[in-house]
């Protein structure tokens, strides 16, 4: 017996689940680098060393890259878990419910160090609130993804719902964009004379929205209604061996791990990008997401349509190519006689295009790769898919954070900002990348 189609409420409410999820992951990538590893500029107390372990690492790149790999390796047992539950009430909802509380907690807790100085306190605190928190939010998003492809059983559905899905992240990193601007709001409003402590109850906020969000999907859909996958038999080292044998997933990943290094370095650079590159003030990056955002939803449709007549193959490639120049872009902000803000306006602008196909058609390429291999297996793997994915992404983003603070190294202030500038030079060459090993991917 079939499922009965999923209805629009039922769209918006699994986009919520990933807006939730997006603006705590968002808030990591747009504070923590910057409340950890502040530009003098900033006026915020240095918390933990800044000091270049071995000439090139610095002690932020180490910490968020042994956050990221305990949670990878927990990605495929978390699917397993997910793929083999026999809850009566779902294979990924009822974990999903289980993970909200956690994943909040420890958000907050990443952005409170033990000590308001340097300290090698705030470093093993830091280490293990990271953990924490990737390993709660992970709890969360393998079990969601793998919703996708069963809540969406044809290629023009799995499309939809990777468009609502994409709705819904984005909304997200435009809530968590945000932060500086009500970090001020509450400085001034309430007389708070710490520029941590006004971060602080700003990602405090943010972080039960976010909650708040994720509670949407996760009591709101009815699985059992909608999903008819069983429990999947195999065991988790045959899924993997099966999943990793797919030529077509392994393009896949090799190209998503390029683009999240990428984008990961974008979304941790705004911030220095504007302050120091352009000598803009932090307020602006809200004005600029929401810029993003709007340009972006301007282009969903478009998107939408054109993979139902040209494909997502070719799509995707045009995609990278165009980030691959916004990136060299990036080399050369606040260079030339171009107003600063027209400068980032500009490059923003043209961001957006790329960045919403890639939100969009991933998840539902993806979701094809999936549905072709239950078909031909007859097993039911699909978070098996969705943590190989996100173990990749993961690693990708703590590289691409790593990376960008690494870069640091070699200049991240007024009058001394080459470090920053060759974050522009790494994303285009991983976007260039990216662009010719999908042109290997066959679309069917």
């Amino acid at each position: 017996m079939s499922a009965p189609a999923f209805p629009l409420r039922n769209k918006i409410a699994y986009a919520f689940g990933m807006m939730g999820w997006s603006v705590m992951i968002n808030l990591i990538s747009v504070i923590l680098v910057y409340l950890y590893l502040p530009p003098a500029n900033s006026g915020l107390p240095a918390l933990i060393t800044q000091v270049a372990i071995f000439g090139i690492f610095n002690a932020i790149a180490i910490i968020t890259a042994s956050g990221r790999l305990v949670d990878a390796v927990y990605d495929p047992l978390i699917a397993q878990l997910s793929d083999k539950s026999k809850n009566p009430k779902g294979r990924r909802i009822p974990m999903m419910k289980w993970a909200i509380l956690p994943s909040l907690i420890f958000c907050c807790l990443v952005f409170s160090p033990l000590k308001q100085s340097e300290s090698s306190l705030n470093i093993w605190w830091l280490v293990f609130t990271l953990v924490g928190f990737y390993m709660s939010s992970t709890t969360y998003i393998i079990p969601y993804n793998a919703l996708l492809p069963e809540l969406a059983p044809s290629s023009e559905d799995k499309v939809t719902l990777s468009t609502f899905q994409s709705v819904g992240y984005v909304f997200g990193i435009a809530i968590a964009s945000n932060a500086f601007n009500i970090a001020d709001i509450l400085q001034h409003q309430f007389h708070i004379s710490s520029r941590v402590t006004a971060l602080q109850y700003t990602v405090f906020i943010l972080a039960i929205l976010g909650a708040g969000f994720m509670c949407v999907t996760a009591f709101g859909i009815d699985e059992k209604k909608y999903v008819t996958g069983k429990p999947s038999v195999i065991s988790i080292r045959k899924a993997l061996r099966q999943t990793l044998s797919n030529k077509n997933f392994r393009l896949f990943i090799v190209a998503d791990f390029s683009y999240f290094i990428a984008i990961t370095i974008i979304t941790s650079g705004l911030i220095y990008f504007v302050t120091v590159l352009l000598r803009l003030p932090e307020t602006i990056g809200n004005k600029l997401m929401i810029t993003m955002v709007l340009i972006s939803f301007v282009f969903y449709p478009v998107i939408t349509w054109l993979a139902k007549k040209i494909g997502k193959k070719i799509i995707v490639i045009c995609s990278f190519a165009l980030l691959a120049g916004i990136f060299l872009g990036i080399f050369f902000l606040g260079r030339g006689e171009l107003d600063p803000e027209v400068q980032i306006y500009a490059l923003i602008a043209l961001a957006a295009i790329p960045v919403a196909s890639l939100n969009i058609l991933p998840n539902a390429i993806l979701s094809e790769i999936i549905a072709k291999d239950v078909n031909e297996t007859g097993h039911n793997k699909e978070a098996i898919y969705f943590a190989v994915r996100y173990f990749f992404v993961k690693i990708a983003q703590t590289f691409g954070i790593g990376l960008f603070a690494m870069f640091l190294v070699y200049g991240k202030d007024i009058g001394h900002d080459f470090g920053i500038r060759l974050n522009g030079v790494l994303g285009f060459g991983l976007c260039v990348f990216a662009a010719v090993v999908f042109t290997r991917f066959k679309e069917r």
